[in-house]
């Protein structure tokens, strides 16, 4: 393989992005469970030689705090090697680095070309191909919400809002503002031109409700490339951030008394022989499985929930009357319920999950909530009534915290038939340990109200 045979495989974006220049670094990159890039970094020369490259299969056992868990898994520790495969059409720009850098998100396969069943993006393929397997074709459109903070070094202190261009904390509830977006323009423009140079197409940017809060939203296209893009994109907008001597965090609920951040994902499925939206009919009025896809959404979606919500932090997101539902209900339209049927015309009719956190892996959110409309859709569930008026007084739909949600995923037959019984596994012992290492912090809430009083 030589610089050239590769680099005309590459999007044209980053073609363009490229001008003729000699590519320096390539970053061979993979998702591990939490959706953290992993991978290697190797000077272009060694790239183009065209060697087989390995991981251990031991990144798939780590904790988000970096801890390994025990499982019983025959020769777990013997770290054998899985294969990375490059997938050029998943390739990007790292428009930030010093050196002319490419990342190239790679395919995760065992030793006889087999895909690896606990790589995150080999479970949404998996999911993907199941829709397949029945002539239909799922479409969706991530919403990403994050916070721009100032730089926290002490895990200790609370974390606070950044300082805008005017010199003063940014203000929370100004949802919409331009001028709130203006306060951090610059970095919102080094947002638009890395998104330009990796070939990122944003839809909308807007101020969301919480103090350095924003909303960035995607044309609607396939799972992958858009799990793909959310991935590349999270350590995009984390670039642009530090440069502008700012963090962005992706937690769900990183301030106390600001609404939590969401990836409400926006769902629709297609005939794949016609193109069609088989939530529509012919006469233009929804369909059963359209129905159907929603009835999946009810009924699974409180099982999957580890992979919607993955960490303790992320129930602190569901708050009764607050910006995130804690109920399941549907209803046209309604940003109370749980599924939300946007405004639209009949061939973009569309499902909007808005339980998912902004925190969540997004192969495995979207991986997760597709395998429930998939359910639904297969088993022909009945969603019950659309809620015309606020939701916010139903009943609590969710499970309240981390371990409840593990109870829920764990040995789901019907779920682990879509997602692969062995990712179940891993996955719910790796949540089970990290809900049960948090247990075991002292908080400071314990500390000065049990402290001097009990």
């Amino acid at each position: 393989m030589t610089t050239q045979d590769w680099t005309t495989r590459l999007p044209s974006a980053v073609q363009t992005w490229l001008a003729g220049r000699r590519v320096e670094e390539v970053e061979c990159v993979v998702a591990d469970m939490a959706g953290i890039s992993r991978g290697k970094a190797m000077p272009n020369a060694k790239f183009i030689r065209g060697d087989r490259m390995y991981l251990p299969m031991s990144i798939f056992y780590q904790t988000i705090d970096g801890a390994y868990v025990d499982m019983d898994i025959t020769n777990q520790w013997t770290e054998s090697d899985m294969v990375l495969v490059p997938d050029f059409g998943a390739a990007t720009s790292s428009p930030w680095a010093q050196d002319v850098t490419v990342q190239v998100i790679h395919d995760i396969l065992d030793h006889d070309g087999n895909r690896m069943p606990l790589a995150p993006r080999n479970v949404l393929k998996r999911v993907v191909e199941l829709y397949a397997a029945e002539g239909w074709k799922p479409v969706i459109a991530p919403e990403m919400e994050f916070y721009l903070t100032k730089p926290n070094t002490d895990p200790d202190l609370p974390i606070e809002p950044p300082i805008g261009r005017t010199g003063r904390v940014v203000a929370s509830r100004q949802a919409y503002s331009m001028t709130a977006v203006d306060e951090y323009g610059p970095v919102i423009d080094d947002i638009y031109d890395f998104a330009e140079a990796q070939g990122f197409e944003i839809d909308t940017i807007i101020q969301e409700g919480g103090a350095g809060q924003i909303e960035i939203n995607f044309t609607h296209s396939d799972p992958v490339a858009l799990a793909d893009q959310v991935f590349l994109f999270k350590r995009t907008i984390r670039e642009a951030a530090l440069r502008q001597n700012c963090f962005a965090t992706f937690m769900a609920k990183p301030m106390q008394h600001e609404p939590g951040s969401a990836m409400h994902i926006h769902q629709s499925v297609v005939d794949i022989e016609t193109g069609q939206n088989v939530f529509t009919g012919p006469d233009g009025e929804s369909t059963e499985l359209f129905g159907a896809f929603i009835a999946g959404q009810q009924t699974y979606l409180p099982q999957v929930m580890p992979m919607l919500a993955p960490y303790v932090n992320s129930y602190r997101r569901y708050v009764p009357h607050g910006s995130a539902p804690i109920n399941l209900e549907w209803g046209p339209d309604n940003r109370t319920t749980g599924l939300r049927i946007p405004v639209s015309g009949p061939d973009a009719r569309r499902v909007e999950n808005r339980i998912v956190g902004m925190d969540a892996n997004p192969y495995l959110a979207i991986a997760g909530s597709l395998a429930c409309g998939y359910l639904g859709m297969k088993n022909r569930v009945t969603p019950r009534p659309p809620v015309g008026g606020e939701a916010y007084d139903f009943d609590y739909a969710l499970p309240r915290g981390l371990l409840e949600a593990v109870d829920g995923f764990e040995g789901n037959d019907e779920l682990e038939q879509v997602l692969g019984r062995s990712f179940c596994t891993v996955y719910a012992r790796l949540k089970r340990h990290e809900a049960e290492s948090f247990l075991a912090v002292i908080s400071p809430w314990e500390r000065e109200h049990l402290l001097l009083n009990v």
